[in-house]
């Protein structure tokens, strides 16, 4: 069976026929509900495994004797485990269709849950960590293809859902992680139970992958039909910009991640009380991460919406150096505004390209450029704390991520396509 050919609409008018990387044919259910039960699912997992490790890491340290610098790799590894994998996405994609992908990441995601807590040696649970997180990267870099594709008058709402889910499950996995630990008698529990939940994300994608591989290989294009440009992010003034727009939020995401709790306990809050404030910045996020894409999906120009979430993170980071007691909740619900500028950049990934094929190379571009800058937030943060004892000079290399941030957010607010880039 042939696949039929992908017409993407052009914005101006016209409409130009384009090999897409998924030729699997759609029915109402295979591009309705149960697509986005898939997508739903992957994006439950996409921050389970690193957030459930995050809360038990103390026990993960003691239990395999990791030295400090092995500790260290094991809260960097998400990060580069983003990018490298994240780079390799297109190419996989170019080969098999997108849910056969797909299957192959959830399964790699819970295998390598499920190795990393039968061994004892500490390199060996950086290794099997290394391929779970390589299953995360891959369902990172798909999923704005995915909505791009079945749901493309819906792109917001559905970024919106699945950046949502995405916040739920961390949110869920740190808060259960301990608690599951403790029930069963060991680390190894908290951290093995989150691979049942990747398996349940494979489920809905089963169909489709069988789908796609009942519609055979893609054609060969004919002897004289020159292959399409390859679309190179890289090479084009949007790909960089959306890179270093998701790389800086990131990076003051992890950094906040990392240390925001340490800053209000040195302002003079509780131990309790400053883990329920950095827990409230996640929990006010949920709702905020479901509207912000719609929003952009609904905007000409990104600019007043971009300014805005630059706006309250400065405001933030300006009240943590002045008033990090007194102003404490407010600071904690500017930051919740702010960060939800993740949520925004999945969206604008899908808005800034006009196929499936440049949506897959711009969000494996810009996730693995972003990832690389992100990996260095929490770090450096911790260095500039470290050498100052204080947070001023940490939050000032965070004010200059910020206004970075800015410029690049200038220039992904215009609409524009990576295509016509080339």
């Amino acid at each position: 069976m042939t696949p039929s050919t992908t017409v993407i609409a052009d914005p101006h008018g016209t409409a130009a026929p384009t090999r897409g990387p998924d030729p699997t044919p759609r029915s109402p259910v295979t591009g309705g509900f149960l697509v986005l039960a898939g997508i739903l699912l992957v994006a439950v997992n996409l921050r389970a495994a690193i957030t459930g490790l995050g809360a038990l890491l103390d026990e993960v340290r003691t239990g395999l004797a990791l030295s400090g610098v092995v500790a260290g790799l094991v809260t960097t590894l998400p990060a580069l485990a983003f990018a490298l994998f994240g780079a390799l996405t297109p190419r996989l994609v170019r080969r098999y269709a997108a849910p056969r992908v797909l299957v192959a990441a959830m399964l790699a995601l819970a295998v390598g849950q499920l190795l990393r807590v039968t061994t004892g040696s500490g390199v060996v649970f950086l290794l099997h960590s290394a391929l779970a997180l390589g299953g995360i990267a891959v369902g990172n870099i798909l999923l704005p293809m995915l909505v791009k594709q079945h749901f493309p008058h819906r792109i917001g709402l559905v970024t919106g859902a699945y950046s949502m889910t995405m916040t739920v499950g961390a949110t869920a996995a740190a808060a259960a992680a301990v608690p599951v630990a403790h029930t069963f008698g060991s680390w190894r529990a908290g951290l093995a139970v989150w691979a049942g939940l990747a398996l349940a994300a494979v489920l809905p994608w089963v169909p489709l992958a069988r789908r796609a591989r009942r519609a055979g290989p893609r054609p060969a294009p004919a002897a004289d039909a020159p292959d399409p440009p390859r679309i190179r992010p890289g090479r084009t003034r949007l790909g960089w910009a959306m890179g270093l727009y998701f790389g800086t939020q990131a990076l003051g995401a992890y950094a906040i991640m990392g240390w925001l709790a340490q800053l209000f306990r040195d302002a003079g809050f509780r131990a309790g009380d400053a883990g329920l404030l950095l827990a409230a910045v996640t929990a006010l996020g949920v709702p905020i991460a479901m509207l912000m894409p719609t929003l952009a999906g609904r905007l000409r120009s990104l600019r007043p919406l971009i300014l805005a979430l630059s706006t309250a993170m400065l405001l933030a980071y300006l009240g943590l150096a002045v008033a990090p007691h007194d102003g404490a909740l407010l600071w904690a619900a500017l930051l919740a505004v702010g960060q939800s500028s993740f949520p925004l950049v999945l969206a604008v990934i899908g808005l800034r390209a006009r196929t499936a094929e440049g949506t897959v190379a711009l969000s494996a571009f810009t996730q693995s450029v972003g990832y690389l800058i992100a990996a260095l937030g929490p770090l450096l943060v911790g260095v500039l704390y470290g050498a100052t004892g204080g947070w001023t000079v940490p939050i000032g290399f965070l004010l200059a991520a910020l206004a970075v941030q800015t410029a690049a957010g200038m220039v992904i607010a215009r609409p524009r396509f990576v295509e016509d880039e080339r």
